[in-house]
C-alpha cells in the first residue's frame, strides 16, 4: 500500500482548482478529530485506500490535495461537527455572587470532562467532541439555573472567531496554515 507523506497543495488554489477540473476526483470523508491525526488509514468514495504518514504536528484541511497524477486527484474533505452554545446573557441580570456561582460551575462542568471551550462575550463555544446527548446529559446533571444552550453548525460559528479561537475549538482541522509543495 502507498503511504502518502505529504500535502501537496490545497483544492482552493486556483491553480490546483484549475488542475481538478479536468480530473477525476476521489474524496476522503473524515472528521475533524481525525484530520488532526498525523498517521491513520482511510477509505475515499471510489474504494481507494490510502495510508497517511504526515510529518509531526502535520494535519490535514478541508480541499486538501495527498494525491495528483495521471488525471486523479485525491482531495480531503472535512465534516466539521457542531459546537454547543451556551449562552450566559441571563447572567447579566444576577447578582454579581450568583452570576460567579454559576460561572464556576459552569468551568468546572465543562473542565471535568476536558471539554475545550472559548468564551466570546456572553457566550461559550465547545466543540461537539462525544454523542451530542452525552454532552445533553452532563448539563442536564448539572442542572445550572439562567443558562441556555444550543447546538449550531460549525460553519454559523466559525466566521465570527478569531483564528486562534478556531484552533482551539475545532483543532487543525479548520484552518489552512501548512505548507504545501506546489507543482
Amino acid at each position: 500500500m502507498k503511504v502518502y507523506t505529504q500535502i501537496l497543495g490545497n483544492i482552493s488554489d486556483p491553480a490546483w482548482s484549475e488542475r481538478a477540473s479536468t480530473s477525476r476526483i476521489e474524496y476522503i470523508d473524515m472528521d475533524q478529530w481525525t484530520a488532526q491525526k498525523s498517521r491513520f488509514v482511510t477509505r475515499g468514495d471510489r474504494g481507494g485506500e490510502y495510508a497517511i504518514a504526515l510529518r509531526r504536528h502535520s494535519s490535514l484541511a478541508d480541499g486538501d490535495i495527498i494525491c495528483y497524477g495521471d488525471g486523479e486527484m485525491a482531495v480531503v474533505r472535512l465534516r466539521m461537527n457542531d459546537i454547543m452554545v451556551i449562552d450566559l446573557g441571563a447572567l447579566m441580570h444576577q447578582e454579581i455572587a450568583t452570576a460567579l456561582h454559576i460561572a464556576v460551575e459552569l468551568g468546572h462542568a465543562l473542565g471535568n470532562q476536558h471539554w475545550p471551550a472559548v468564551v466570546q462575550g456572553s457566550k461559550v463555544y465547545v466543540p461537539l467532541t462525544v454523542d451530542r446527548r452525552v454532552m445533553q446529559s452532563v448539563m442536564k446533571t448539572h442542572s445550572l439555573e439562567h443558562i441556555a444552550y444550543s447546538f449550531r453548525p460549525a460553519d454559523q460559528i466559525i466566521p465570527y472567531l478569531s483564528p486562534h479561537e478556531v484552533r482551539r475549538l475545532m483543532g487543525a482541522a479548520h484552518h489552512n496554515e501548512h505548507s504545501h509543495v506546489h507543482g
